[in-house]
């Protein structure tokens, strides 16, 4: 299976008014910033502050990622690449930097909650991999895939989800 970029895509595009929405940024945010909780959870006590900024940052440097290899690759097959093309592809992929926003608010508020250091890793990774799921979910629905296809969306990522949690379980231990 060959991998194409969203510049290579010949599919129609929508019409103007009507957006083109993609869920995969905010489904790999959400994972990945679930992956920097646990990451950072096996490092022992982390302050909160450095926690919230690690996965914003994270965040940010894998959008930067995307966006570059993005772009790379429509010049590597030789496609004009216009600051407008740069801005589009900057939008496309922000749905990464944004899931990492509800796991950092998680552990920003998580002392109003009474939680200590492991409960703020619990509730950020729970949010994280709430996000996961949600936005797989919400993309199998607004792609209209059949009901069938919609629990798979949703089982499959909630399992990969289930994996970091058995990660970070034993890795506490």
């Amino acid at each position: 299976m060959t991998h194409r970029t969203r510049a290579q895509d010949s599919r129609p595009r929508p019409s103007t008014g009507a957006a083109r929405i993609d869920y995969s940024g905010a489904v790999y945010g959400s994972l990945l910033a679930a992956s920097v909780v646990v990451g950072a959870g096996t490092l022992g006590s982390f302050p909160r502050l450095e926690l919230v900024l690690l996965l914003l940052c994270t965040g940010v440097v894998f959008w930067a990622a995307h966006v570059f290899s993005r772009i790379l690759g429509a010049r590597l097959v030789q496609q004009a690449v216009s600051r407008e093309e740069v801005r589009r592809v900057c939008a496309d992929e922000r749905p990464i930097v944004e899931a990492a926003v509800p796991p950092a608010v998680a552990v920003a508020i998580s002392p109003l909650l009474g939680l200590g250091v492991q409960g703020m890793a619990w509730l950020a990774l729970a949010v994280a991999l709430a996000g996961q799921v949600g936005w797989a979910t919400l993309a199998a629905v607004r792609a209209g895939a059949s009901r069938r296809l919609i629990l798979v969306a949703g089982a499959v990522n909630l399992l990969l989800g289930l994996v970091i949690v058995v990660f970070k379980a034993a890795l506490q231990h």
